[in-house]
This record gives C-alpha cells, structure tokens and sequence, in this order.
C-alpha cells in the first residue's frame, strides 16, 4: 500500500459527500467551488470528483462545471441558471422566454438563449442548449435579473424575446396579426406593453426587421 493511495483514502474520509451537499449553495457548481472547499493536492480532488462521477453523485455538464445527480438536488435543477453557466455572456429568450411569460402554449424542450458571440448548441445529460448571435447596441436591453429557490438567471422581457426572434428567424413581421398568427399569442398579452421599454429595443436594434415591427406594432397599440 503506498503513501500516495493511504493519503487519498484519507481525504475521501475526511470529505463526506453530505457535507458537501451541506455547503453547496445550490444544485450547479463549479472548480472554483471545489478548489476552495476539498483539501489536498489537485489529484486528489480529480480522484474525489471522479469517484462522484462513477458513483453518480454528481454529472459534467462541461469542463469545470457540473449539477449534483438527480437523487441528491435539493430543489430542482434550473436549466436557465446552467444555461447562464455553460455558455456567455447569454440571457434566456426565443422560444424559452416567451413560454416561460406564459405568452406561448407550448412547452419548449431545447432551452433557447440569446449570446453576444457565436451560436452555437450544447448536449449535455440534463438537456440540450442552443445560443442565438443576436446585434443590439445595448446587449441587455429588455433583460431582467430573475432570482428564485431554483437559481439566478437573465431573462428577456416577452418583447425582447420577439425581437430577437424577428432577427433570428428573419421574420418580416410588420405588426401583431403575423405575430399572433403565426405563434398563437393570444392579443390580451399586448395590453400592458411598456412603451419605454419599446422605444429603448427601437434604440438598441441594429436590423431594419426587428426596427420595421417595433416601429408598426407601437402604431397599432397606440391607435
């Protein structure tokens, strides 16, 4: 028996897995948490994070980043909060965020974001990622910090996630009847639009598409 495997052994004992658990602030973490919780060399961490791996503990989302297994979460795990983490600078919209503001009936698989560099989708065991390059001179625009029990995420306000969805699927909407037609927006929705909110995506937007129907569905809110 070596030195090296008697001190492995004792840093497994001396790293319960629920302790871990304990100190984790939520389901999502990374090395960085890691590092400053594990003791010893950076082997032994690479031997504890495996042993979890194969027993099922925890899973790899990506190099350095990883969700506890489905039987030890403590709330749920929050795909919008791993989708901020794999990928960024990003923010939940598109198909996403217009389901979760209840604005769309379906329900959506891939969870769908808006990055400010390369597109690109992530396959990870948990579910399936995908980032749309999206051009506003104010990048945030539109765009909440959402805080709950499950994480922190970004958020597009519904109008941000129809503009970025106007200039990734080159729609040439010129008002709310394609809109409604064509997604199933129920028009009850429009109704407490925030006209601000508007003229700063107007602003912002740097395609004519995206300018043309914020320009024509202001006209007709307003009329």
């Amino acid at each position: 028996m070596t030195v090296y495997y008697i001190f492995i052994q004792v840093i497994i004992k001396m790293h319960d897995f629920d302790e871990l658990e304990e100190k984790l602030p939520g389901d999502i973490f990374t090395d960085t948490f890691l590092k400053n919780y594990l003791y010893g060399t950076e082997d032994s961490r690479y031997s504890l994070v495996k042993r979890w791996l194969k027993q099922g503990k925890i899973i790899r989302l990506k190099k350095g980043l990883y969700v506890l297994g489905e039987k030890n979460r403590k709330k749920g795990l929050n795909l919008f909060q791993a989708a901020q983490m794999l990928y960024g600078p990003s923010y939940i919209s598109l198909e996403s965020a217009l389901s979760y503001h209840g604005w769309i009936p379906e329900a959506v698989r891939t969870v769908t974001s808006a990055v400010a560099k390369r597109g690109r989708e992530i396959r990870t065991p948990v579910g399936v990622f995908s980032y749309t390059p999206v051009k506003f001179s104010n990048f945030f625009a539109g765009v909440a910090r959402v805080e709950n029990e499950g994480g922190v995420f970004l958020m597009a306000s519904p109008w941000r996630a129809l503009a970025d969805y106007i200039y990734a699927y080159r729609k040439t909407w010129k008002g709310l009847k394609p809109v409604v037609e064509d997604l199933r927006i129920d028009p009850e929705n429009f109704k407490n639009t925030d006209f601000k909110e508007l003229e700063e995506l107007y602003n912002s937007a740097q395609n004519s598409r995206v300018k043309v129907f914020i320009e024509k569905s202001k006209k007709e809110l307003i009329a």
